[in-house]
């Protein structure tokens, strides 16, 4: 297995493309982004991560907006 830098989500810039490594948060939001399709290793891209404005990424084929707070907890590489 390669050791990757891992790396919270909202420090992706937009236009970017990465993979989920985890989710540090409780099981509740772990299984709500599941559904949501925030599986490990499904990639990922950042659509929009502007300050201020919203944080938009894209998973498959839908876009969705995360709040700053759960996109720290979402560790990518």
């Amino acid at each position: 297995m390669k050791n990757k830098q891992l790396k919270p989500l909202s420090t992706v810039k937009a236009g970017e493309t990465v993979k989920l490594a985890g989710i540090n948060a409780g099981q509740s939001l772990n299984s709500r982004l599941a559904s949501m399709g925030l599986v490990p290793n499904v990639e990922i891209t950042v659509v929009n991560n502007g300050h201020p404005g919203p944080f938009v990424i894209s998973v498959k084929d839908s876009k969705m907006m995360l709040g700053r707070g759960i996109a720290h907890k979402i560790m990518v590489m």
